[in-house]
């Protein structure tokens, strides 16, 4: 959903305030940008300039440390954010299965956000839950021991 030029002003002011208040800690980076992503969903370039703008730093090193971590998305996420575990166990348990019936049901590859702005599907290494494997994850909802045939099922639930 897109937000209001009103809704953006405030995000931005209040993400001025939380860097200015950090600006003189030690190593402030990670932090500002963690809250700028909880504010605006993701790290735009604007935002990412405007963090450099504030800490007086490159905007190249804002973009290396958004690019260096998985946590930091430099696109807009969906409302719901499936992650599909592909790590050693939940591969050989058969993840693939689950990533190409994700794809196929939500028509995007992973990495991408479907049109009407609902889903992003991601694969993702070790989630920490091999005893679970091969497991899906949908926002915080973790679905362990998933198959091909219950991922329909899953995604119906945050339609």
């Amino acid at each position: 959903m897109a937000l209001t030029q009103e809704q953006i002003q405030q995000k931005t002011a209040e993400l001025k305030e939380f860097i200015a208040s950090h600006k003189n800690v030690k190593g402030p980076l990670m932090p500002i940008m963690q809250k700028a992503q909880d504010l605006f969903g993701y790290l735009s370039l604007d935002t990412q300039q405007l963090i450099a703008d504030e800490l007086d730093i490159p905007v190249t090193e804002v973009y290396g440390v958004a690019t260096f971590y998985a946590q930091f998305s430099l696109e807009p996420k969906g409302d719901n954010v499936v992650s599909i575990c592909t790590g050693t166990a939940c591969y050989v348990k058969g993840a693939k299965a689950l990533v190409e019936e994700a794809e196929k049901l939500l028509g995007v590859k992973c990495g991408q956000t479907t049109a009407d702005g609902k889903f992003t599907l991601k694969d993702t290494r070790c989630l920490g839950c091999c005893g679970l494997a091969p497991v899906m994850v949908v926002n915080e909802d973790v679905y362990g021991r998933a198959t091909a045939k219950d991922v329909k099922k899953i995604l119906e639930k945050y339609q």
